[in-house]
């Protein structure tokens, strides 16, 4: 048989205190923020009851829905960071880089591949279709 276990949850100076009871006992604990005090009313759950013995109501206030609410709000809020900055590109000499792709040192282009590079600039590719009709 399941056994109900309440955990309830009062906001002290910035910490949380937990009460657990159930069972004819009743446990305390303290935790820095709701996430930790959640998982610190496991702990004292598990000292109380084994798991799957248990169901475990977890109030805020006296309320199942405000202590949902809380700590939901906690878990989904993302912590605010600092805008990220990029910063400007050093010179224009970057752009031509990126343009160009580099030649190993000692190494040129074989004058093929150049002359064909410039080759293709003058003369746009045939498509297919142009290619029979001119045939």
């Amino acid at each position: 048989m399941t056994e109900p276990i309440t955990a309830s949850y009062v906001q002290e100076d910035g910490d949380w205190k937990i009460t657990v009871s159930g069972s004819g006992k009743e446990l305390t604990g303290r935790a820095p923020g709701i996430i930790a005090a959640r998982d610190r009313a496991d702990q004292l759950v598990e000292k109380l009851s084994p798991p799957e013995h248990s169901t475990v109501v977890h109030l805020l206030n006296g309320s199942a829905l405000e202590f949902t609410a809380a700590y939901m709000t906690a878990r989904l809020t993302l912590p605010e960071i600092e805008p990220l900055e990029v910063p400007p590109p050093a010179n224009g000499k970057a752009k031509e880089k990126a343009a160009k792709p580099p030649v190993p040192q000692g190494k040129e282009l074989p004058k093929a591949v150049d002359e064909a590079k410039s080759k293709e600039k003058a003369e746009p590719a045939k498509t297919p279709a142009k290619a029979a009709q001119t045939s």
